[in-house]
């Protein structure tokens, strides 16, 4: 647990990816397997869930530290994140214990949730007394379920490469799918040679870059294929021993919340994995998204759901075919096979194939793209001819050209502190429109703000501060902002009856009196386009 702790916070405190790295791979070379496994499986975000009730873990620790609820409140407010504040309150430890990784998860940490209360404080406070203050962090951290801290899953491959002498994508390929944090699976994931794959494992997906400029950048247009950017969920459907997996891009496997795709399926030959993205789909047109989170929600598909919100795979990729791994083919290669299986199944009606939209120039592409939003589609898919399927988010050979979001201007009406290195400033905020000559709150935003801009907002925040809610302020409705959005619809969940997709901060309107931000009206005019 020393060790781990210690790379968490040489990796807090850098933001050079070479330094991480370095950190990552001096790490794993240190420790054995069963401790590099769990490491691992935290690192690269896969949690456990939270353990403990909030609730219980606040009181233990004011209990410890013996400080009443208000300075705790106080310390939270300021501090911004229940694990630290934790450990920077309780008193220094009995002990400095030196169990490893894999013993405190094991018989420490994952059985807190069976435990009684009595328990689960015996065991706790225990732990408490054998860890500093750095490693307290890190295992209140894993007991809320919010362990996080800033290197994504491919700068653990080139670290974990670095260590096995394999490449990065090799690496990032294994670590995909359904694999428990044991020390067999870290030995057969930096191994030379382990053999066949695991039957469901699904490829690495390859992530567009957003377009940077116009797309004349690009160069010839005879060199690039054009395909309509889809709304839904990205997948993989895999066939192989006879079974169907169908794994998000988040790599969980959904197959049971998708019948129709573990049905399609059955029909695909032996050894096949196709890229494609779920969409609800009625006739010849995608449904709005909103309808297929109405089926994500829920434990229970009944008729009448699937009946309601039908899906489709609209295919965009073939990663295996006859149980070779064809990611090196040409696009062109690749497409013409899945092509040919995707007018096989037709039949199906549970797949289609997300044909390139042909154009003579980069103008000719530009006005389709203003068809984007009549279509139900987000823009463009630019991908390189000659491609092959890459792992991760490389830049080069395909690039999303997204068409500009909704946006509205609005007032800041309410703000709190953020978390981690942001947690002494006030960055969450909320923001309403008028309605009636009242301010009606229809969304929150977390970024999009310039350091410069974030602590001038803080700033005036706390000088124009009309209440305190705990650590929400409301406060003078001065400031105008324009938020930009991908998505609308009106809900009635929501108080002002519209609900909106990945609001952020497009600028800060300071040329513009709260007098003139816009209406609930105009909100609803657009949820009708």
């Amino acid at each position: 647990m020393k060790a781990f702790a210690a790379l968490y916070t040489a990796l807090d405190e850098t933001t050079k990816t070479s330094v991480k790295v370095e950190a990552l791979a001096g790490y794993f070379r240190a420790v054995p397997p069963e401790d590099a496994v769990w490491a691992l499986h935290f690192l690269i975000g896969r949690r456990i869930k939270r353990l403990i009730e909030t609730r219980k873990l606040s009181d233990w620790a004011m209990a410890q530290a013996g400080v009443p609820e208000w300075i705790f409140a106080e310390c939270y407010a300021a501090v911004g994140d229940l694990a630290e504040t934790i450990a920077l309150l309780l008193p220094p430890p009995v002990t400095c214990s030196a169990r490893p990784l894999r013993e405190w998860v094991e018989e420490r940490l994952l059985p807190l949730r069976q435990w009684p209360d009595d328990k689960q404080r015996e065991s706790l406070l225990a732990a408490w007394n054998e860890m500093d203050e750095r490693q307290r962090f890190v295992w209140n951290k894993l007991i809320t379920g919010a362990f996080r801290v800033g290197v994504s899953q491919s700068l653990v491959a080139r670290a974990l490469a670095q260590v096995s002498g394999l490449s990065a994508e090799v690496i990032a390929h294994r670590l995909m799918g359904d694999w428990r944090p044991e020390a067999s699976f870290y030995a057969q994931l930096i191994a030379q040679d382990t053999g066949d794959a695991a039957v469901s494992q699904p490829y690495p997906f390859f992530l567009a870059h957003p377009m940077e400029g116009e797309p004349e950048g690009l160069g010839d247009p005879t060199q690039w294929v054009a395909e309509w950017k889809w709304d839904g969920i990205r997948c993989q459907v895999i066939r192989r021993q006879w079974q169907t997996f169908v794994w998000s891009r988040g790599e969980e496997l959904v197959t049971d919340r998708f019948p129709e795709l573990a049905s399609l399926g059955a029909f695909l030959p032996e050894g096949t994995a196709i890229d494609g993205e779920i969409l609800p789909w009625n006739g010849n047109a995608p449904l709005p998204f909103a309808l297929l989170q109405r089926r994500i929600g829920r434990k229970l598909l009944g008729p009448k759901i699937l009946a309601e919100v039908p899906v489709v795979l609209q295919s965009y990729d073939l990663l295996e075919w006859g149980g070779e791994d064809v990611r090196e083919w040409p696009l062109e290669k690749r497409r013409a096979q899945l092509a040919e299986l995707v007018t096989a199944l037709a039949p199906t009606g549970r797949i289609l194939l997300s044909e390139p939209v042909p154009f003579e120039s980069w103008e000719s592409l530009t006005e389709l793209r203003r068809q984007s939003r009549a279509r139900g589609v987000e823009g463009f898919m630019l991908k390189r001819a000659g491609s092959p399927y890459r792992v991760g988010r490389k830049r080069g050979d395909w690039w999303k050209w997204k068409i500009e979001p909704w946006s509205v201007d609005c007032v800041l009406t309410y703000a709190q502190p953020g978390h981690g290195r942001r947690a002494g400033l006030m960055t969450d905020y909320t923001f309403g429109v008028w309605s009636n000559g009242e301010l009606v709150t229809f969304a929150k935003a977390y970024s999009g703000l310039t350091n410069e801009e974030i602590a001038r907002v803080d700033a005036w925040i706390r000088r124009n501060t009309l209440e305190k809610f705990g650590p929400v302020r409301r406060v003078k409705p001065e400031l105008v902002f324009e938020l930009a959005f991908e998505g609308i619809q009106l809900s009635p969940r929501h108080k002002s009856g519209v609900a909106v997709r990945f609001p952020r901060i497009a600028r800060w309107r300071e040329d513009k009196p709260a007098s003139e931000a816009d209406t609930l009206d105009t909100l609803r005019a657009l949820s009708s386009n």
